[in-house]
């Protein structure tokens, strides 16, 4: 008889489907993939089909359950892209696409919408600050402009929520998933009546949130014909990937801290309690005790890709261009020669909470080059951390001794010691891959009883330190003279950016028409 010794870890992002077959050590022995599009129909505007987010699925499913006997998956979790959301009729049908994270649509309904529930308010109840990216004010912007559907919308429903549907039958989710759309009450760990009742809904129009870890529900028949799976494999609640990567890492102690460093730039520090504050956003944990104080910066890797491919017109994947920039970056000292960034260029989230923050180079003159404009860019994202992490030491008393990084530019040693000497905590390049993957597999572990608790499957699995990056006394120091001047840009500029901001508004439907 086989013995079901695995569990399968699921990472539905913005731009791909993972599965990853990992054992109790936190080995993966199998992984599938399948690209995801992404439809982008007007300005701020970003959309994905549901049911594209279905057959990706089974598609990187079926990779696994080719490579490995699927009586050996003792269960499954699922980690997605946050924020996202599906608009489903009663028969559990998508109205329209999905609006996603990125989406900025609903910018302009936030005012009002925080005027009817007070930013204290929504930040007592949510975590979470006044911004276009959650679900919160998408549906307020559907009760105005699209109320036909909104109207006929019977569930609103996250990303995990949506596949479990499809595997068992049945939308349910975790309370790491239903955090994110900012109508959830993370303090008493349900849906909040008085953010539903915001936005026109009720909560019976959001699916069930269990702590993750719960069983979910079983692989149907239907389901198990299209992933390759056995019917009646447990799927156990997962989360948001922001929150699995964390737990991906293990990163379960107030000292030891996430830092994925992707597309954009996330680190999580976990709290006992949910302390709020402008300055980060308050989250619960994946590990279904306690909650995690996160900084998001949407530009990270974003900015040296934007770098290459704009203006460099290179391909960030040539490893000879990448090797030779980082090597001329890294012999130039801190500071880039008088060339500071400010790393805008998504707007900015917390501490300022500014959707009309935009990047800026200062300091340019004809000495410097593309080396001192690419370890600037580097700068000014690690300056961001630094920038964030300080508050959270003045505000909320946090000392995180070590950063465990995951992501693209963690395999840099240039961004790692950078990050380090800027922040003054040292970074531990991980050897885990997928965390978010990884992460969600230690819930399915844990609900599956090949752990004893989410906590124990995370110490079990949990990927070992490859490199560790100490912060230099002396760069330290010139990072530290620097974050002062960093301090003082945004603030000083802030009203600039919107008045260009506006600027920019006003010009775009005059755009080719004749004089």
């Amino acid at each position: 008889m086989t013995t079901a010794d695995l569990v399968l870890g699921i990472d539905l992002s913005t731009t791909a489907a993972k599965a990853a077959a990992f054992d109790t050590q936190g080995r993966m022995v199998a992984l599938g993939r399948a690209p995801l599009a992404l439809a982008r129909p007007g300005p701020d505007r970003f959309e994905q089909d549901p049911g594209d987010w279905w057959t990706a699925l089974c598609r990187a499913i079926a990779d696994v359950t080719a490579a490995v006997n699927p009586a050996r998956i003792a269960g499954l979790a699922i980690a997605h892209q946050r924020e996202t959301f599906a608009c489903l009729d009663a028969g559990g049908r998508p109205l329209r696409p999905a609006m996603l994270w990125l989406d900025g649509r609903a910018r302009g309904h936030l005012p009002s919408l925080v005027r009817r529930i007070g930013t204290d308010r929504l930040r007592a109840l949510s975590g979470k600050a006044a911004d276009f990216g959650p679900a919160l004010p998408k549906i307020a912007w559907l009760a105005e402009e699209e109320p036909e559907t909104h109207a006929r919308t019977a569930l609103f429903c996250d990303v995990q929520a949506y596949l479990v549907q499809g595997l068992t039958g049945r939308p349910r989710t975790s309370w790491a998933s239903a955090d994110p759309l900012a109508l959830f009450d993370i303090g008493a760990r349900r849906w909040s009546d008085e953010l539903c009742r915001a936005v026109g809904i009720a909560p019976d129009r959001l699916p069930e949130a269990c702590a993750p870890g719960t069983p979910l529900g079983a692989v149907t028949p239907e389901a198990a014909a299209a992933t390759g799976l056995r019917a009646g494999t447990p799927v156990l609640a997962g989360g948001g990937d922001g929150q699995m990567a964390g737990l991906g890492v293990d990163a379960l102690d107030p000292r030891r801290a996430y830092l994925n460093l992707g597309t954009a730039v996330v680190f999580g520090v976990w709290s006992p309690e949910p302390r709020q504050d402008e300055a980060w956003r308050t989250m619960t944990s994946a590990s279904g005790r306690g909650y995690v104080l996160e900084s998001s910066l949407r530009s990270g890797a974003l900015l040296s890709d934007w770098f290459l491919r704009r203006l460099l017109e290179v391909e960030p994947r040539d490893a000879g261009i990448m090797a030779a920039l980082e090597a001329e970056a890294a012999a130039l000292p801190p500071g880039s020669g008088g060339l500071l960034l400010l790393p805008y260029w998504e707007g900015a989230m917390n501490p300022h909470w500014d959707p009309d923050a935009r990047g800026a180079i200062l300091g340019l003159s004809d000495a410097h080059g593309r080396a001192h404009v690419y370890r600037a860019l580097i700068e000014g994202v690690a300056l961001e951390q630094a920038l964030v992490l300080d508050l959270m030491r003045r505000r909320a008393g946090i000392e995180v001794a070590e950063f465990v990084a995951v992501g693209g530019v963690a395999a840099s040693d240039l961004w790692c010691g950078i990050m380090a000497d800027a922040t003054g905590v040292a970074i531990q390049r991980s050897t885990t891959v997928e965390a978010a993957c990884l992460g969600a597999a230690m819930c399915a572990a844990a609900g599956a009883g090949l752990a004893g608790s989410i906590e124990a499957a995370a110490g079990a699995m949990r990927g070992a330190a490859t490199a560790t990056f100490h912060p230099r006394s002396a760069a330290r120091q010139r990072y530290a003279a620097l974050l002062g001047i960093y301090r003082d840009v945004y603030p000083q500029l802030s009203g600039l950016m919107r008045r260009l901001s506006d600027f920019a508004r006003d010009q775009a439907p005059a755009e080719g028409r004749p004089d």
